[in-house]
């Protein structure tokens, strides 16, 4: 018996040592990883967004921003009434009550209700909040905020349901914008009832990185301004404009026509929010594209702009007869004329002189036989007619716009090079990347890519464009005070199946100033413009005027009267000007009525303090100064 009972003595000591030293082992060895494995067990996280970067314009402008929105969560085994919870949820998200109930239904620990409750209103939000609905978690949220609608739409892109960037500058610096997402665990047991006893957790969300782009906000509105009272008068298919800095490649200004709402993206085709015309759309460029055949020729040494060529109104190249624009030719003018009055017949000859081998050698060295290397996706590189089957027709089509096709981007950098001294510039559209505390990571410097002609070619490249504005083509884009100069573009559409469309055209005008030191190029092409005369000189020359009177003035660019060419008035086309007198100190009565231009006072006294415009300035014949009197 006593062996008996030494036996089960020893039995249970030996069973109690075991448990003493599991509990040890468990209690000083394991505790951590079996804690953390509890943890995972017992913890649900709701997850927590913080803010995507922002975007800004040059300026510090903000023109793509965050607003506050919540998000509905589920912890489906705390739900209790699955069925009144799905119904509550429908009638407030305006959602299907099937589609809820397929949410609570789901085997996960924490459910997400989207689409349908992602990135709610405030009054839904607080809908939720009152129903006090068991298992159901509003989480803070945010939502992208674009205050400017659709201006920059295509350029600025959009992002998704997960705040993902799905096209345009929010897709191409998703790495940078998008935020480090935090949480808020709680605790409950395997049934999802809530673990009173322990202390929930919140990690913090780090915002995602600013971007301040190369943009002019002020700039931008200036050329969306004019381009909408475009699209009102003329309905146009479509409308690409531009706004480039010459001394950089920095793009001031970007426009897509159609427009459409980045905030509304599901709303629009994706061919709508996808192309960014004016790096995407390739087509025969018109008569713009002479620019580059001028500049070639008068690199390679092979004519003078003083020597006289004649203009019969047509050209047979080997067995094709090729008419000028204007019916009857231009007769005998100079190779300086040949530009401004942008004279078919001249410029196959100028082709002719520069042959298929300079030809091609100058595209590549232009840019036009690649993409320009902006920063931001969607661009394509033109279709380039191919060298080995490029004969006397075709570069003779070539050398005034046709046969070949290019984006509107490709043709704005190769005309800042044959204006700025020579140079191909790289365009971007990215200034600066800053962190969340406002501290500068990166910044965006100016790119050269070769030195294309002469700074002499240059030089004289920018007189004769600025001849086309003063005396030529382009007179509708002249103003007063600034050297402005440019070429205008009038091309047939090609069809799908080949061939021109009869009646359609592309009008199109790249203007550059001041020309006595360039600082920007805008370019506009307007897509099938309904009830007007079908030139480019017309339609497209007066509108770029206006935007870079505008954008000169904006820019504190000065006037200069005495050195800009004299514009070469049109009769009944043109109307005058006049250089505004020095009214200041004069009285009432020694202002004399003058048949060029009306007086208005303002003010009680006799003696002129101020007057608008100011001495020196020039105004329209029938225009009105201002005299003001103290």
């Amino acid at each position: 018996m006593k062996k008996r009972i030494l036996i089960v003595i020893i039995f249970f000591l030996c069973i109690f040592s075991a448990l003493i030293v599991k509990l040890g082992y468990i209690t000083f060895i394991s505790s951590n990883r079996i804690n953390i494995l509890a943890d995972e067990l017992w913890k649900r996280d709701i997850p927590i967004q913080s803010s995507r970067g922002l975007i800004y314009d040059r300026n510090g402008k903000l023109i793509v921003g965050n607003k506050l929105a919540y998000t509905v969560a589920s912890i489906n085994k705390q739900v209790k009434d699955k069925d009144l919870a799905a119904k509550t949820l429908a009638e407030i998200l305006n959602a299907e009550e099937s589609a809820i109930l397929k949410h609570l239904n789901k085997n996960n620990s924490l459910e997400i209700i989207k689409p349908e409750g992602r990135r709610i209103t405030d009054e839904q939000a607080k809908l939720i909040n009152q129903a006090n609905l068991e298992g159901i978690y509003l989480t803070a949220d945010s939502k992208r905020y674009y205050p400017y609608g659709s201006t920059l739409g295509q350029v600025l892109g959009f992002c998704g349901i997960d705040m993902e960037g799905l096209s345009g500058i929010e897709y191409q610096y998703e790495d940078f914008l998008k935020s480090q997402d935090g949480a808020l665990s709680i605790y409950t047991d395997a049934k999802g009832n809530l673990m009173h006893n322990t202390t929930s957790v919140y990690s913090s969300a780090t915002p995602g990185m600013n971007i301040y782009l190369t943009i002019d906000l002020d700039l931008q509105l200036i050329l969306d301004g004019v381009i909408n009272n475009a699209i009102t008068q003329y309905n146009p298919d479509q409308v690409m404009g531009l706004i480039v800095d010459t001394q950089t490649g920095e793009i001031l200004a970007m426009t897509s026509y159609p427009y459409f709402e980045p905030s509304h993206y599901q709303d629009y085709d994706s061919e709508i929010y996808n192309r960014i015309l004016p790096i995407f759309y390739s087509f025969e460029l018109g008569s713009t594209f002479k620019i580059f055949t001028y500049s070639v020729a008068l690199e390679l040494g092979l004519f003078d702009m003083n020597d006289f060529f004649y203009c019969s109104g047509s050209t047979t190249v080997a067995d094709r007869k090729i008419r000028c624009w204007k019916a009857g030719g231009h007769g005998s003018q100079t190779f300086l004329e040949v530009i401004q009055n942008s004279c078919n017949p001249g410029f196959m000859e100028l082709g002719r002189r520069i042959g298929v081998e300079n030809f091609y050698k100058y595209l590549d060295k232009y840019g036009f036989t690649s993409k320009t290397g902006i920063d931001i996706q969607g661009e394509q590189k033109g279709i380039v007619m191919n060298k080995n089957n490029c004969g006397p027709v075709e570069l003779a089509t070539q050398s005034f716009g046709q046969t070949s096709a290019y984006t509107p981007l490709q043709l704005v950098m190769a005309s800042i090079a044959a204006i700025n001294g020579g140079t191909l510039l790289t365009p971007y559209i990215l200034k600066e990347i800053h962190s969340y505390t406002d501290e500068i990571l990166f910044e965006n410097q100016k790119k050269i890519k070769q030195q294309v002609i002469s700074e002499k070619t240059s030089n004289l490249m920018r007189y004769a464009l600025e001849n086309v504005c003063a005396l030529g083509t382009g007179r509708n884009a002249f103003i007063e005070g600034y050297r402005v100069g440019g070429k205008t573009g009038t091309a047939q559409k090609i069809s799908s199946s080949g061939g021109y469309i009869n009646g359609e055209y592309i009008l199109s005008f790249l203007g550059l100033a001041p020309m006595n030191n360039p600082r920007i190029a805008c370019y506009l092409a307007i897509d099938n413009p309904k009830n007007t005369v079908q030139y480019g000189g017309t339609v497209a020359a007066p509108l770029v005027g206006q935007i870079m009177e505008q954008a000169l003035n904006y820019l504190g660019v000065e006037r200069d009267y005495e050195n800009q060419i004299e514009k070469n008035l049109r009769w009944f086309l043109d109307t005058p000007t006049y250089k505004v007198e020095n009214y200041l100190g004069k009285t009432k009565k020694e202002i004399k009525n003058s048949s060029f231009y009306n007086y208005i006072f303002y003010g009680e006294g006799d003696t002129v303090i101020y007057q608008s415009p100011d001495a020196g300035e020039k105004i329209k014949e029938g225009d009105t100064i201002l005299l003001y009197l103290g």
